[in-house]
């Protein structure tokens, strides 16, 4: 029977310290598994369901292009991104939506500011092409309108699309959806084991499906346009070449070319030390070195900070590290 995580499925994966004091620790549950999906390593309760919000992204990329829909380079990657925001981002989701002939207003994802700092100082408003999911919105309008279905209801869970969705996720993960919600975005977000959402993106990563081989070769030629420059999914995949989406509530997956994936969820929700753990895992099980794995995780790794000076780490438990 589906359940979720809970506090007693978890383990410790970071500790902040500053000054030399553990301050925080952040609990959570990790798994990495191999291109066949057998499992290398686990750590707490990883057949707990979870949102796996964002990182579901690329399912919800390739139902679109399996619609008949044909992306490529910034629009594909635009289309699974979470994006910062910045002009660049906005002028291609601008271009998907003039292919599908609608305006700004057809999008239905909350409006919001930009997450690039120098991007939402720039905006005098909040609206609904700067929100993070915004291409991931116009995509699927323009799989509406490629296929004759109403662009009104497009974020109805029994919409023709989202059920492809569905059915994409559960073809990927090997598994059916445990539970159905409503992503930040508006979006239908569907739950799946932290198993489940490891071998996806491992078949993801490994492009042994002709979309899913579009969207990967997109994306690594592209990172830039799935989060903005120096963002921590843009920096590991332009510094190692791994596919990889955060999502919110502490989501994150990492997939390798050859499909060895990692997934891990933090109990507590906050994201600042998913990167580093979840390359951590990978370097445990040699499908990354340490020390690219050290080197990218103190990349994208939030500073401890007093008085502006760094004042101490966020580091990735030793259960992490296999100590």
């Amino acid at each position: 029977m589906s359940h979720p995580l809970d506090p007693t499925g978890v383990v410790e994966l970071a500790i902040l310290s500053r000054s030399g004091l553990d301050e925080s620790r952040h609990l959570g549950a990790a798994v990495v598994v191999s291109p066949d999906g057998s499992v290398l390593r686990a750590l707490g309760d990883v057949d707990a369901i979870v949102f796996g919000r964002s990182s579901l992204k690329f399912f919800q990329a390739i139902a679109v292009l399996r619609s008949g829909v044909s992306l490529a380079g910034a629009q594909l990657v635009l289309s699974t991104a979470s994006h910062a925001g910045t002009a660049a981002h906005v002028d291609v989701v601008r271009s998907i939506l003039e292919r599908a002939g609608l305006d700004e207003e057809a999008l239905q994802c909350p409006v919001d500011w930009p997450l690039d700092s120098a991007s939402r100082s720039a905006a005098s408003a909040p609206a609904r092409v700067t929100m993070n999911c915004s291409g991931k919105h116009a995509a699927f309008l323009l799989a509406c309108v490629e296929n004759g279905w109403d662009t009104a209801s497009y974020l109805d869970p029994e919409h023709p699309l989202q059920q492809r969705i569905r059915a994409t996720v559960e073809e990927f993960t090997g598994e059916p959806v445990g539970h159905v919600g409503v992503d930040g975005c508006g979006a239908p977000v569907f739950a799946t084991t932290l198993r489940g959402l490891a071998t996806a993106v491992g078949r993801v990563s490994s492009s042994r499906d002709p979309s899913a081989a579009l969207l990967t070769a997109a994306v690594l030629a592209e990172p830039w346009a799935i989060d903005g420059p120096g963002r921590a999914n843009t920096v590991v995949i332009e510094q190692l070449g791994l596919l990889t989406k955060g999502g919110a509530e502490g989501v994150i997956v990492i997939g390798t070319p050859d499909g060895t994936a990692v997934a891990l969820k933090m109990l507590d929700g906050s994201a600042r030390a998913t990167s580093a753990v979840a390359l951590g895992m990978l370097a445990s099980v040699g499908a990354i070195s340490l020390e690219d794995a050290d080197r990218v995780g103190a990349l994208t790794t939030e500073k401890v900070l007093g008085g502006g000076l760094p004042v101490g780490t966020i580091r990735v438990s030793e259960v992490v590290r296999g100590i």
